[in-house]
């Protein structure tokens, strides 16, 4: 039954005093210090390098990885977790060489670093670009699914739901990032127990079905009976699977453009690291790092005991995760977390929670910052004082949170998966990829040529997308780039589309780059050199620990 008892309310309660009790005495305790903009917006100098790894954390993980990602584990098991294991390399290398070039050239905004290497209109179409996708994809989406999320636990009314954690976020974010960072670090103290303890329930759920006890027997049992379930890079042949994760593209394909844009050119994700200095941003990313090699235990293997539950329809499984006479994946979560006894499934619902309310919080902070600083200060009122920046910033959160309140409701993506969010996202992150990477580190990459990146690699996409209509594809079998999906007709499988439309932008970026600079037009730079990429020991330590545990996990589960 989706019902919290008393005993879950008085923990769910106890969550909550405990981060606003916080988050207050955070705010009251900092605001003395400083009420600049750029202090509000981004903590300048005040997060230590475990908030900023928490901080990471806490915002990056929500309902899409929860409810999503959990159900691609009960779907196409343990090789979902590649976006977080992959991640966790990623942010090994934007911590060496992406931050380094941030903060030497005091960025604090992505479009304020396409304004300083590019231009002001390459800035501008790219601040309100990001604007409408966080408004009216990303803050929407992990407000709706949230809502889906919290709805299949508590039994409330979605549309409440929303309400209310919109108005808990609100509250979060309106201390600005100092308060942000703070709590996250709480936020992810309920995320990891509560996470852990639903892993823990469900292996000892699989354990007791099959007559046994103990997470470490539940955990062999998976692997004896999903033993499909527990391989990382699948083969061509296997076309539902391979479509969504195409082999070695996991590992050096697609897989990068997703990561590297997310963690290293996305100003949701940025923005915690950009206000410290070198060495500490370094290590909360670092921190970050190993925290992303647990996300699988805690949101992938409880996807996986759903599957097996649901093959043998032990305690009433089957019932659980079909509607309609469908089975909907995306309710491994939920329906797993009913499962829990009283208590506690409060600890768990205040985990998940406390990950949608942390996105939210960062997603409207992100928000704040660029319109404030790229569009407010810059086309509607370059004199303004930093106090009324500040205040324009809180305006913007209220206002983005009503906005994503009104807008949620008609999504149209019931019970939206990860796969899907990953998909549509992929249509134009190789573009601002090759935009970022040729701007950081090719000083002749120009303006003209970032924008045909952004709008040609979309158009790339769209017609790699719907290529398969036109033409028959079964050529690029052969050579795994193509598979046939359920109605026979060969695709392209995502992550392989990235990186075509990916290699599309950098071939085309160069052309116009060197036209351009064979007429002499001037060229903006970045201050770089390579004493900026020199690493401190303790964290080159740090970085070869993450590698080890990463090979060992693909060697173990290839």
């Amino acid at each position: 039954m989706n019902r919290l008892e008393t005993k879950d309310y008085i923990v769910f309660l106890i969550y909550f005093l405990i981060v606003s009790v916080y988050g207050i005495w955070i705010y009251r305790r900092k605001r003395s210090e400083s009420s600049g903009s750029k202090d509000y917006f981004l903590a300048e100098g005040s997060l230590t390098w475990w908030a900023i790894g928490s901080s990471l954390i806490a915002s990056n993980i929500s309902a899409e990885q929860f409810v999503g990602m959990s159900g691609s584990g009960f779907q196409v098991g343990l090789a979902i977790s590649t976006y977080e294991w992959m991640a966790a390399l990623t942010l090994i290398i934007v911590a060496t060489f992406f931050i380094p070039v941030y903060l030497k050239n005091k960025i604090f905004t992505m479009p304020q670093f396409l304004h300083q290497r590019y231009n002001g209109t390459v800035a501008m179409i790219m601040a309100v670009f990001w604007l409408l996708l966080y408004v009216i994809v990303n803050l929407t989406s992990i407000l709706y699914l949230g809502a889906i999320a919290v709805q299949g636990i508590s039994g409330l009314d979605r549309t409440y739901i929303m309400y209310a954690l919109a108005i808990f976020s609100i509250i979060i974010t309106l201390g600005g990032m100092k308060v942000i960072g703070y709590t996250d670090v709480i936020q992810v103290f309920f995320l990891i127990l509560g996470g852990l303890a639903t892993t823990y329930l469900a292996l000892n759920l699989v354990a007791e079905h099959y007559g046994s006890t103990g997470v470490v027997n539940g955990f062999n049992l998976m692997m004896q009976n999903a033993d499909d379930h527990f391989h990382m890079i699948f083969n061509k042949e296997d076309n539902e699977k391979f479509m969504d994760l195409p082999g070695l593209t996991v590992l050096l394909g697609g897989m990068w453009i997703v990561n590297l844009n997310y963690w290293g050119c996305n100003q949701y994700i940025t923005q915690r690291a950009l206000g410290a200095d070198l060495p500490t941003a370094r290590n909360g990313i670092l921190f970050a790092a190993f925290l992303k090699l647990l996300m699988p235990i805690i949101v992938v293997l409880p996807g996986i005991a759903a599957y097996i539950l649901y093959k043998e329809n032990a305690s009433g499984f089957h019932q659980e995760m079909t509607e309609g006479g469908k089975v909907l994946a995306d309710k491994a979560y939920p329906s797993m977390l009913n499962l829990l006894p009283a208590g506690l499934k409060g600890l768990s619902f205040a985990a998940l929670t406390a990950a949608i309310v942390a996105s939210l919080a960062g997603k409207a902070n992100s928000i704040a910052t660029i319109f404030t600083l790229d569009i407010y200060k810059k086309a509607i009122n370059p004199e303004a004082s930093e106090s009324k920046l500040v205040n324009i910033g809180k305006i913007t959160v209220v206002i983005t949170m009503i906005l994503g309140v009104i807008i949620a409701p008609h999504l149209g993506i019931e019970k939206g998966g990860f796969k899907y969010i990953q998909e549509y996202t992929g249509f134009v992150s190789p573009g601002i990829f090759a935009m970022f990477l040729l701007g950081f580190f090719w000083r002749k990459a120009t303006s003209n040529a970032a924008l045909f990146a952004t709008i040609g690699g979309f158009i790339m996409s769209c017609i790699l997308k719907f290529l398969p209509g036109w033409m028959d594809l079964s050529f690029l079998y052969p050579a795994g780039f193509a598979v046939p999906n359920a109605d026979g007709i060969y695709e392209i499988p995502f992550l392989d589309r990235m990186g075509f439309v990916f290699i599309f932008c950098i071939i085309g970026m160069y052309i116009i780059s060197m036209v351009e600079n064979s007429k002499g037009d001037r060229v903006n730079g970045l201050e770089v050199d390579k004493s900026m990429f020199k690493t401190h020991p303790s964290f080159t330590a740090g970085s070869l620990l993450i590698i080890g545990i990463l090979v060992a996990l693909y060697t173990a589960f290839w």
